[in-house]
């Protein structure tokens, strides 16, 4: 998002805090949240997918809501309201297109109303059908929708899969296939949406999920404060502030307010700044030194910090506008002795995600073996758990190396810790002792971290390789 983008949303949540504490909150948020997950969605080069995508997010979560909704809750008049208010929003989205109205509130023209309507048919059948689905085959039909989000999550995660899917649009929308490009498709949020629709899913197969309205459900999906740059809300936790906010409006502009400008002061102040002399793909080619290397790396290191948590501020800046509380995303990780503190600290939300969707699953799967040791036990689950965590954000091979790093990093950190704890004790080490270990700690944490920054920003491992030589002098 540009800054005069975060400036506007920031206008519209302060007057919707203001109005939906009168009433039709969760419409005025979804009919919100709606039109601006068009309006961010960026422009593409393949024809009318910028326009489509934004309404697959929205047919996906509807479909979605149906598989996990309770019968009682589809048949509700706020569920026709709802339905509703949101095909009409996107039949009006695309009615631009013959008033003379493009380009203003979706990036380039809508494609032809006949299209649209054709598609909103598609996913009013599939939801209609899913209602009639016998409840002994939900459970099948929940771990299919599981399967169709991963299946969009690998393919666009996939540079090879988005080349093809870029030159399979093409053909079929009459553009020239051989103008297709890894970097064509770029669906806004879709990572956050699937984390979403699959803690829901996956809630709903334990029961644990809560019952939601329609509206209620795709507000907390495409809510537009986090839509694209999370944090990954719980819808538990999410709907409490939906339904009721925790403060008063006054309380909440001047929260807000301080988070977002704090957010926008490490963004686009320090980030950027730094992101000048921050190592990339370029400048790591360029380094003529170990110096120089390491000026690029925790330029880097600091960059990435302030650019993500500064948009995380942002988030829950804009959320606290409407009466909803975001959870915290980054709490001092740079500050933490151990691994495990840095990734209970770094991108919070997601790494309690894995945790409870991912890691503990796999741990109790792995404990019905009794061929596998403990400590082995530790190692595959931790590199699992942080090799996803890699690919997340890429299925390529400086991903994945990166999550082996943090996977192998956390092993040796957990041996470590066991070893150390039962020796301080008996040892009765001063507290001044401690301090100077827990900075030590500190410190090779930091730098450990910051090394495995090197995978995650240079896609060719071989790259990432001599640039680790030369921070060491040996390149």
């Amino acid at each position: 998002m540009t800054i005069t983008q975060i400036l506007i949303l920031a206008f519209l949540a302060i007057l919707l805090g203001w109005l939906t504490r009168k009433r039709q909150r969760v419409n005025l948020l979804l009919t919100a949240s709606v039109l601006i997950i068009f309006w961010l969605q960026p422009a593409l080069p393949l024809r009318y997918l910028d326009f489509f995508l934004p309404t697959f997010s929205i047919g996906f979560t509807v479909l979605a809501w149906t598989l996990t909704a309770s019968p009682e809750e589809r048949y509700k008049k706020e569920t026709k309201t709802s339905a509703a208010i949101t095909l009409g929003i996107i039949l009006l989205l695309a009615a631009t297109r013959y008033l003379g109205l493009t380009n203003f509130l979706t990036p380039t023209r809508p494609p032809a109303i006949g299209q649209i309507l054709l598609l909103l048919a598609i996913f009013t059948v599939g939801a209609f059908l899913l209602t009639r689905q016998r409840p002994s085959s939900s459970n099948t039909l929940l771990w299919a929708g599981f399967a169709l989000l991963v299946a969009f999550f690998i393919i666009l995660k996939t540079p090879a899969l988005v080349l093809i899917a870029s030159r399979g649009w093409r053909l079929f929308i009459g553009q020239n296939a051989n103008l297709a490009s890894s970097s064509d498709i770029h669906w806004l949020g879709y990572s956050y949406l699937a984390f979403r629709l699959i803690h829901t899913i996956r809630d709903r197969q334990s029961g644990r999920l809560p019952d939601l309205a329609l509206g209620e459900y795709l507000t907390y999906v495409i809510f537009f404060p986090s839509f694209s740059v999370g944090p990954i809300d719980r819808a538990e936790r999410f709907i409490k502030g939906l339904r009721q906010p925790e403060n008063s409006y006054r309380d909440d502009i001047l929260v807000g307010g301080q988070r977002l400008l704090l957010g926008l002061f490490k963004k686009f102040v320090i980030a950027d700044s730094l992101a000048m002399i921050a190592l990339n793909p370029l400048s790591s080619t360029q380094a003529q030194n170990s110096l120089g290397a390491w000026i690029l790396l925790y330029a880097y290191t600091f960059q990435i910090f302030f650019d993500f948590s500064g948009y995380t501020d942002i988030a829950i800046g804009l959320a606290q506008f409407v009466g909803i509380s975001l959870p915290e995303n980054f709490m001092e990780p740079y500050r933490q002795p151990n691994l495990t503190l840095f990734w209970n600290n770094w991108h919070i939300t997601l790494t309690q995600w894995f945790r409870s969707y991912f890691f503990n699953p796999f741990v109790r799967a792995l404990r019905k073996s009794r061929k596998i040791s403990a400590g082995m036990m530790i190692l595959i689950s931790q590199l699992a758990t942080m090799i996803l965590i890699g690919l997340w954000h890429g299925l390529t091979w400086n991903f994945l190396l990166w999550g082996l790093w943090h996977g192998l990093g956390l092993f040796v950190q957990n041996r470590w810790s066991g070893w150390a704890k039962v020796r301080i004790a008996e040892a009765s080490i001063s507290s001044r002792a401690q301090r100077i270990l827990s900075i030590f700690g500190i410190m090779l944490t930091f730098n450990y971290i910051a090394l495995g920054w090197v995978w995650f920003v240079i896609p060719d491992p071989v790259q990432g390789w001599q640039f680790i030589l030369l921070l060491w002098g040996a390149a």
